[in-house]
């Protein structure tokens, strides 16, 4: 049976996650600060409890399932930082936690279920990242939601760097611009329009992908 780890998974993008690996038949941890919501899935769900900035939980969670093997961990959770996105408006306290949780949080993450992953078949690492964080396709504003999803790109690279001698596939991804609660109504893509697309990337990466920044639907993106 294969594996995948997914946080922010009780709403969003992140429950879609849960709903398509679940219908797959795979076991599913599924992290999120209020995983009730995660009730009402259908399949083999583990929820876990989990505040992602909780760098003792996430350890403690890690040690919790040491010597499981984790074919995909899909770090999700994010926040939109609007507060602090526009010059003249910006605020430091939300410019700060915006990158605790868009940059920091999955790097903690990856850092504590990287031998996970490892022993695992499939051996992907998956950030959910974001086109506003590439330097290339820049227009301005959004300062801290952009800076810190550039800083996760960053990362993720670096790890692409660090973890190729235990062949993991390190792989940033863009889920368009879609109808969430962070993404609004505006949106030019609904749930069902991108995850089931980016899980379908998510299938079929292979080693020579590592360290690569894709749309949802497979194009490559530039950094």
């Amino acid at each position: 049976m294969s594996t995948v780890l997914v946080t922010g998974a009780a709403r969003g993008l992140g429950l879609d996650f849960v709903k398509q690996y679940a219908a797959r038949g795979w076991k599913v941890h599924a992290c999120a600060r209020s995983p009730e919501a995660l009730k009402q899935v259908k399949g083999d769900i583990h929820a876990h409890k989990l505040e992602v900035t909780d760098y003792e939980a996430v350890k403690a969670l890690a040690a919790g399932l040491k010597g499981e093997a984790i074919d995909v961990l899909i770090c999700n959770a994010g926040v939109a930082g609007r507060e602090a996105g526009d010059l003249g408006r910006i605020d430091p306290k939300v410019w700060r936690d915006t990158f605790e949780v868009n940059a920091l949080a999955p790097l903690m993450m990856a850092e504590a279920f990287v031998d996970h992953v490892a022993a695992s078949k499939d051996r992907k690492l998956i950030a959910i990242s974001s086109r506003l964080g590439s330097i290339t396709h820049n227009d301005g504003a959004r300062y801290a939601y952009r800076a810190s999803k550039t800083a996760l790109n960053m990362e993720w690279k670096s790890l692409s760097k660090d973890t190729a001698g235990k062949g993991l596939i390190c792989v940033v991804l863009h889920p368009g611009w879609v109808q969430t609660d962070m993404g609004g109504g505006s949106a030019t893509l609904t749930i069902d329009q991108s995850v089931p697309a980016m899980v379908k990337v998510i299938d079929g990466l292979k080693s020579s992908d590592n360290g690569r920044f894709f749309n949802y639907d497979g194009a490559e993106l530039p950094w």
